[in-house]
């Protein structure tokens, strides 16, 4: 197949786009490089950097005919997406359109999306969540990702797309950025490793369901192969404080750093873990790289890096 994934010089899309020449298919990056890093790329792939809102993004649907769109390009930190949900909106709304009304004029038969299964149902009802939970997301980065689902649903009904979401749990793991604000396993494996002391964000005791990257891309190659639209959560159903996740770093690294702690970041979510069943069942998908392996695959990437820079 003929496979378009956007965001793929990023931490997940990179990581996808490996699986998929592996698996034969012929693949095409879309990124603007604002966060992602050519480094990740794989020369195999043929790379356009270009911002997903350009318009001239229809020159590349035209020319190369894709087969499957996986669009992971996103304004993907929540925090900033609160405090400009303008500019949030322009790239996680208006540039994904962009992008499926392309797919829709030259003949894209399916679109892998990369949703947010943490974001998407705000503070839970119940524990883990699953698809019918309902979506009250609390920032403006989740409402865009809910936004864009109704958008394939429209797709689908009106002009016969079909579709996958992955609504993803905390993702971690090799080739994730450890600078600003999103991924604290990587922030902390990095800090960690420099003999810094990273700061936990109020008590500590705020949960996230944290989802190995490899597992990740397995959903992406089973997502292909689905005939169907539908949603499917993507975690491990199992829930880890900060404080135990620290732990559990500071021991990988074989740091005696101490914890310590800062203010707690307004409006953070508490609790928040998914429900895979749905995965399991229908696409034969489950986690299998449990939380303390994926920890120390993350630190012997990041020790890798580090000495690479010495």
């Amino acid at each position: 197949m003929k496979i378009l994934v956007t965001g793929g010089a990023g931490f997940i899309g990179s990581n996808i786009v490996d699986a998929y020449l592996a698996a034969g298919h012929e693949v095409f990056v879309l990124d603007d490089l604002s966060s992602g890093v050519l480094d990740n790329l794989s020369p195999k792939a043929k790379f356009f950097q270009m911002d997903i809102r350009d318009p001239k993004v229809e020159k590349i649907f035209e020319e190369n005919k894709f087969d499957v769109m996986n669009h992971l390009a996103a304004q993907m930190d929540v925090r900033k997406s609160v405090a400009d949900p303008v500019f949030d909106s322009t790239v996680n709304v208006t540039g994904t359109l962009n992008l499926l009304e392309n797919c829709r004029k030259h003949g894209v038969k399916k679109v892998i999306f990369s949703s947010t299964g943490g974001a998407i149902y705000g503070e839970q009802d119940y524990f883990p969540a699953d698809e019918n939970h309902p979506t009250r997301p609390l920032s403006p980065y989740g409402i865009a990702k809910l936004a864009v689902e109704k958008y394939l649903f429209f797709y689908n009904a009106v002009h016969g797309m079909d579709y996958v979401v992955l609504r993803y749990a905390n993702v971690y793991g090799p080739r994730q950025n450890p600078h600003g604000e999103a991924g604290v396993v990587a922030i902390f494996s990095s800090k960690l490793l420099n003999g810094e002391e990273p700061v936990i964000n109020g008590d500590g005791r705020q949960t996230r369901d944290y989802t190995f990257v490899g597992d990740v891309v397995r959903a992406n190659v089973l997502a292909l192969d689905y005939r169907k639209s539908d949603i499917f959560n993507i975690g491990t159903g199992s829930e880890t404080d900060v404080n135990v996740l620290y732990t559990k770093l500071r021991k990988a690294v074989g740091s005696s750093a101490p914890e310590k702690h800062g203010p707690a970041k307004a409006g953070e979510q508490m609790r928040s873990v998914i429900d895979y069943s749905k995965a399991r069942k229908i696409l034969g998908w489950e986690p299998e790289v449990g939380l303390d392996e994926g920890i120390k695959l993350t630190v012997d990437f990041f020790r890798r890096k580090i000495k690479g820079n010495a």
